[in-house]
């Protein structure tokens, strides 16, 4: 995959994943203001159900009061009748009909003291009857001289309860203009009816309320109450007849935002849960191209390398064949062992990198069988410096011992892990660009043994560092073929210590050199 199109297919991923997390929000962001609407529109319903229930608990409280003392007095103190005539004539049965409509309204004077404290000498509270009278009288005898009377006669009484309640309306509003409201209603009756209109809408919620006088709060209030814009309603209530504004009901809801989350949580909880396996799968896709991407790149500087590493010991053994086949040559039997020690020595380098590269595979596979017995490390050490010790001679370096470990007795396979520290050894010897000056440390610590084992050479950055033991992994320098390898010596490394139950680390700084520190058990 090419570089611009690995760019682009992340930019892809990446603004659709921000597009889908931008309409979620957007979406529950709605919801909620719309879930907020709802809950206002359920409180103001309930509000004014509740304005209406105090104005009818005020008229039913004062009527209650005053119905026991009016029917007790035995006469009004005034009536006043108002009578209403309609005469139908019927010609067909020949008759007059004579429809009566009388209101009868009756005057009693009530002491103010009995439900107010003002300062009033008495009220007029007014009692309304209605009586319906219907008279059939014969035109013959209305035209005659006899006495007239009714052939038939239809009466029908009644109250008028709807005009003596809007009567004392009237005369309760007037009234109570100046009268404190904490007089009027109290505390316990506001709750009472909060409640229940409340929960009629369905919003079971804690709240806190108050009764305001235009801007100023009144005694009929909970104790906890604020007025809070965001989470306060109000509404009018206790109007007089003109509907002019006398108190303002107000009910705090000091859980609101809660309420409304957790309306919502089930959507938040499916959307976060949803854009978590969105991101889990965006992330693991990102990390598979980017993981594909460097595997393809560590494969292809692999064949390079492992090509490069092939090329060279293959030219040598043609050149030295080549050599061999020449009659000058091949009488010279110094010149043709020679030639053939170094057909020998290529061949030996070509297995050894084969080598390499089947222990990782049997390594992976769990197919390498590795026997341990008791071996002593500074043993193990010492025959690894042999193996290198030529060509750091060769190149005019030193590898120094310094064994200050007085245990050194492991459980290890001797093959193993020699060549566990021969690739290390070998791979200091690599990296550096001048001769190879080595140092090999041991030491005890507490029940395990430390082998140190550092260079003067080119050293390795941190980021390096952190990867050098990762299969196929080479630091880049620009030319992939300035040193020989391909990234198996230390994964192989690392397989090994572990599999000693060891633990094997690297301290290094770029220019200054590297020190590899294994750690391994030690066996009485």
């Amino acid at each position: 995959m090419g570089k611009k199109l690995f760019v682009l297919l992340v930019v892809l991923m990446s603004l659709s994943l921000i597009g889908i997390i931008f309409v979620q929000s957007f979406f529950i962001n709605n919801s909620l203001k719309n879930e907020d609407q709802n809950f206002t529109l359920s409180v103001t319903r309930a509000l004014s159900r509740v304005s209406r229930d105090i104005k009818d608990y005020e008229l039913r409280k004062y009527i209650d009061l005053i119905q026991p003392y009016v029917q007790n007095q035995k006469e009004p103190d005034s009536i006043i009748i108002r009578d209403l005539y309609i005469t139908t004539e019927d010609d067909i049965n020949d008759q007059t009909i004579v429809h009566r409509n009388t209101v009868l309204e009756e005057r009693f004077k009530v002491p103010p003291s009995l439900f107010f404290e003002i300062d009033a000498d008495s009220i007029d509270i007014s009692k309304y009857t209605n009586e319906l009278s219907t008279k059939y009288y014969s035109k013959s005898s209305v035209d005659g001289n006899n006495a007239i009377k009714p052939q038939r006669s239809i009466t029908e009484f009644s109250n008028l309860p709807d005009i003596s309640k809007k009567m004392y309306e009237k005369i309760f509003e007037s009234l109570l203009e100046t009268t404190p409201i904490y007089k009027r209603i109290s505390v316990k009756q506001v709750a009472t009816l909060l409640k229940r209109e409340l929960e009629s809408e369905g919003v079971d919620l804690n709240f806190e309320f108050a009764i305001y006088d235009e801007d100023l709060a009144t005694k009929i209030q909970t104790l906890n109450f604020s007025k809070d814009p965001d989470t306060t309603i109000g509404i009018s209530i206790l109007l007089d007849g003109a509907n002019n504004e006398g108190y303002t009901l107000y009910v705090d809801f000091p859980e609101r935002r809660k309420y409304l989350f957790s309306s919502v949580m089930w959507m938040i909880f499916l959307s976060v849960l949803f854009t978590g396996v969105i991101i889990i799968a965006y992330s693991s896709a990102i990390y598979q191209l980017i993981k594909q991407r460097r595997i393809s790149q560590i494969k292809t500087d692999f064949i390079n390398n492992m090509t490069h590493e092939f090329k060279t010991p293959i030219a040598t053994i043609n050149l030295a064949l080549d050599a061999i086949r020449n009659p000058k040559i091949i009488a010279d039997e110094d010149k043709v062992k020679r030639y053939l020690k170094m057909i020998k020595d290529e061949n030996k380098r070509m297995h050894a990198q084969v080598e390499n590269v089947l222990r990782i595979s049997k390594l992976e596979k769990n197919e390498l069988n590795i026997s341990k017995e008791r071996l002593k490390l500074h043993d193990i050490v010492e025959d690894a410096i042999t193996h290198v010790e030529l060509i750091v001679e060769n190149r005019q370096g030193y590898i120094k011992t310094h064994f200050d470990a007085v245990k050194s007795s492991v459980l290890a396979n001797e093959t193993h892990f020699t060549n566990v520290i021969v690739n290390m050894l070998d791979n200091e010897i690599k990296y550096s660009d001048d001769e190879p000056k080595i140092d090999v440390y041991t030491e005890n610590v507490g029940t395990n043994i430390i082998l140190k084992i550092a260079d003067q050479g080119n050293g390795m950055s941190k980021q390096v560092a952190k990867r050098v033991f990762e299969k196929f992994y080479r630091e880049h320098t620009g030319d992939v073929h300035n040193v020989k390898g391909h990234g198996l010596g230390l994964a192989y490394v690392k397989r090994i210590v572990e599999d000693h139950q060891g633990h094997i680390t690297v301290e290094s700084e770029k220019g200054k050199g590297s020190t590899f520190i294994i750690r391994l058990p030690l066996i009485s």
